[in-house]
């Protein structure tokens, strides 16, 4: 069963989505999403698992404006403090997209407070030049016309050839997700990711087990990125998903949980 709950953690209501009970998996949504993308992992946690599920900064059903503009490593920090409100000293963080970032901070800010990592469609180089140029206009586009705008954009990205074509639930789910959030929670996670620094070295000294994931069909994040990152642990092991997108978590639930739960139960 998913309960959903509320912690006040770094100064802010915190809405949070947990199930199961066990070791503490943190799991930490993508860009521009909310914690309920990960439902479909809550529904079928292992046994001697929990898995958290946090809203960012300016993300959610409960999302309020953030008062500056953070970093990813202040982000990181409010994952800690909501950690600390839910006496949990370590556990294995896990993220997608935005969250990947967002899990690769958590080691540099806490590195002993990770136990493992699974980084899903995401990577560890900084954004590029266009990249950068990208997250502005986007910046530009959700201040002056809102989520909804964002939404128009994003959706055909994070969404695979597959599922465009043959799962037409999906677009809607995304839609709603989208349009809970705060335009200045989008706009400040952009900044954020913008100004992310380059996580291989953070990675390439990363003892512990690692899951790296990839979508086959992912244009925003090549399964190249994914190799690289994979290559640059020492105890990491890669999963390609096939007919997956950018969200892969939803776009193949029970593939991706599958691989989940192989790594969870296999090595730690």
């Amino acid at each position: 069963m998913i309960r959903e709950s509320y912690a006040e953690a770094a100064g802010r209501r915190v809405r949070y989505l947990d199930a199961g009970a066990g070791w503490p998996l943190i799991l930490l949504h993508a860009f521009p999403l909310n914690a309920d993308m990960w439902r479909p992992q809550l529904d079928r946690v292992p046994g001697g698992w929990r898995f958290v599920a946090p809203d960012l900064r300016g993300f959610g059903p409960a999302a309020s404006a953030p008062t500056a503009t953070p970093t990813l490593e202040q982000m990181a920090t409010d994952v800690t403090a909501l950690m600390d409100e839910l006496a949990i000293d370590r556990a294995v963080a896990g993220g997608l997209s935005m969250g990947g970032y967002l899990s690769m901070a958590l080691v540099r800010v806490a590195p002993e407070r990770v136990t493992a990592l699974v980084l899903a469609n995401t990577r560890a180089q900084p954004d590029t030049p266009e990249g950068r140029q990208g997250r502005d206009t986007m910046i530009d586009l959700v201040r002056r016309s809102g989520p909804s705008a964002v939404a128009d954009q994003m959706i055909p990205k994070l969404l695979g050839e597959t599922s465009q074509r043959a799962r037409p639930h999906l677009p809607p789910m995304l839609r709603r997700m989208i349009e809970l959030n705060s335009p200045e929670g989008i706009a400040a996670a952009l900044h954020a990711m913008k100004a992310r620094p380059d996580s291989t070295p953070v990675l390439s000294r990363f003892g512990a087990p690692a899951l790296v994931i990839a979508g086959e069909e992912d244009t925003l994040i090549p399964v190249g990125d994914s190799e690289a990152m994979h290559g640059l642990m020492p105890r990491s092991h890669l999963v390609v998903l096939p007919t997956a997108g950018h969200v892969s978590n939803l776009e193949v639930p029970d593939d991706f949980s599958e691989a989940l739960g192989n790594f969870l139960n296999s090595n730690i």
